[in-house]
């Protein structure tokens, strides 16, 4: 996939989503934005697996959901993972210094990021990930002209 910016994928397994995110891991860069949509158990941790793996980083990659945000470092970025599903505000959002992350030299990768997208810049890259059936997955990624 040349540009995985503006692609629909169907994943029918999760190695098939792991694949998918590390395309889109290989053509991350420096201050890159991944705002990931998709209901509980879509898949948005997988595709930060296989994000992260791409990346280089040999960090385990879990859920962020109680800590928040999770940082993989040890690869040619680091990656700053965000859950946003437990946050309930969006003060309690930018408690999390949002802005510093998203300036900083790494990539952030955001799950729940459509619970507050108006903190995200423009730049966004928006991937949605919807479960058609118990293995079936459909990945629509979008960037903003």
């Amino acid at each position: 996939m040349e540009n995985p910016s503006e692609a629909t994928s169907i994943s029918r397994s999760v190695d098939e989503t792991l694949a998918i995110g590390r395309r889109f891991g290989e053509a991350a860069r420096a201050g890159d934005v991944y705002a990931l949509v998709g209901d509980l158990g879509a898949g948005k941790t997988q595709f930060v697996k296989g994000f992260v793996a791409a990346i280089g980083s040999p960090a385990e990659v879990t859920s962020p959901t109680f800590t928040l945000i999770h940082e993989y470092e040890g690869g040619r970025l680091p990656v700053y993972h965000f859950d946003f599903y437990r946050v309930e505000s969006r003060g309690e959002a930018l408690r999390l210094d949002l802005d510093d992350y998203l300036s900083a030299d790494g990539v952030a990768v955001i799950e729940w990021a459509d619970r507050f997208a108006d903190l995200l810049p423009n730049s966004a890259r928006w991937i949605e990930i919807r479960a058609r059936n118990e293995t079936e997955r459909l990945i629509e990624a979008r960037i903003p002209a």
